[in-house]
């Protein structure tokens, strides 16, 4: 350890002889301090490129007592919603002379306890949990210890929390809004798992919803799913054999949708003429699937811009909030090619 530390102090010295300012002068240059002379700081940077220099991240991590690593937690990397959550926040993370360590938990509480014990490992300045429900209960290690989180719905009010909610029902009622100026009267929806409550706000959006402009919501058309593509494919096969089935479905999330897609193919079911599908979170692939999905927009982008300046900001507070700060992200439907008028006596069965 001790060698690793006089390496980089003689690294420091040699770039400070070469650039003729002081080590300290390198040091606040390196780590990016804004009240550094810019002429100082072009002549460091001009030397650290001709000695082609790599700082020991550790070793400065020990020197200055900060990691400059956040940690960022998804429930799925394979989940086409989170790759964009993680490359945004990735990239504003290097604008910022920031490292990044991801990793997922499958929904699987044992999973996030590992999470978190890598996350201490490792000194995290700050983690981002972007589960969408995972209880508050199993990161007590990291609030114990003063470090700055963001969560995503379900943060409690505490010093150094910052909770992104997300406004689920502007999305979901232009969404029904939009089917019931189409005529449709028999409208389901496929909710996520129950268990996450972010699942459970998208579900209570689509009711208040309905209320709101007097549709009936019946049980039998409130299906659970599992936010898969799996999930769509059982979901639409009970919504398909219900003795009035839907004219039109909406879909807690765009995976869900694509399910309901597929097996309305195997049925011989058409897209939009015989049943209107609406999705939520507006994936990429949204736009590429056949016919084009028409979709509620959850801007992935600025989930991961915001979920990275939460953490950046309170890592410079000096002072925490006693209640800690709340952000807000706003949904809108995005009109593409699954949406129709209803079809006039209900859902139309079509041979294949």
């Amino acid at each position: 350890m001790d060698s690793v530390l006089r390496q980089t102090v003689m690294d420091i010295r040699e770039i400070a002889k070469r650039a003729k300012v002081s080590t300290a002068t390198v040091s606040r240059t390196m780590n990016r301090v804004p009240t550094v002379d810019p002429q100082l700081a072009k002549r460091v940077w001009k030397v650290v490129e001709e000695l082609g220099y790599f700082p020991n991240s550790s070793a400065r991590a020990l020197v200055s007592g900060r990691s400059r690593i956040f940690g960022l937690i998804v429930s799925e990397i394979v989940n086409p919603f989170f790759p964009e959550v993680m490359q945004i926040f990735e990239e504003t993370a290097v604008r910022h002379n920031y490292e990044i360590l991801v990793t997922s938990t499958v929904h699987d509480p044992e999973r996030m306890v590992t999470a978190v014990r890598r996350m201490l490992e490792r000194r995290v300045e700050g983690v981002a949990v972007m589960t969408f429900g995972m209880e508050e209960s199993l990161l007590s290690d990291l609030t114990l210890r003063n470090i700055p989180l963001v969560f995503v719905d379900v943060g409690p009010s505490r010093p150094r929390v910052s909770n992104i909610k997300i406004d689920y029902l502007n999305g979901i009622r232009q969404a029904v809004q939009h089917l019931a100026a189409l005529r449709h009267r028999r409208i389901a929806f496929i909710t996520g798992p129950l268990n996450l409550k972010s699942a459970a706000m998208r579900r209570d959006a689509f009711v208040e919803s309905m209320k709101e402009i007097g549709i009936p919501a019946p049980p039998e058309l409130i299906v659970e799913g599992s936010h898969t593509m799996e999930g769509g494919i059982e979901a639409f096969r009970r919504l398909h054999g219900v003795v009035n089935p839907p004219t039109a479905i909406v879909c807690s999330n765009d995976m869900t949708a694509i399910g309901v897609m597929r097996s309305c193919y195997e049925a011989g079911v058409s897209i939009p003429d015989d049943l209107s599908v609406v999705g939520f979170d507006n994936i990429r692939l949204a736009e590429f699937v056949v016919p084009p999905l028409t979709t509620v927009e959850m801007s992935q982008a600025e989930l991961g811009r915001l979920a990275f300046e939460a953490l950046f900001q309170e890592v410079q507070r000096e002072k925490a909030k006693p209640e800690g700060t709340t952000l807000s992200l706003k949904t809108d439907l995005v009109l593409r090619k699954t949406t129709a008028m209803a079809p006039r006596a209900g859902l139309t069965r079509r041979r294949s």
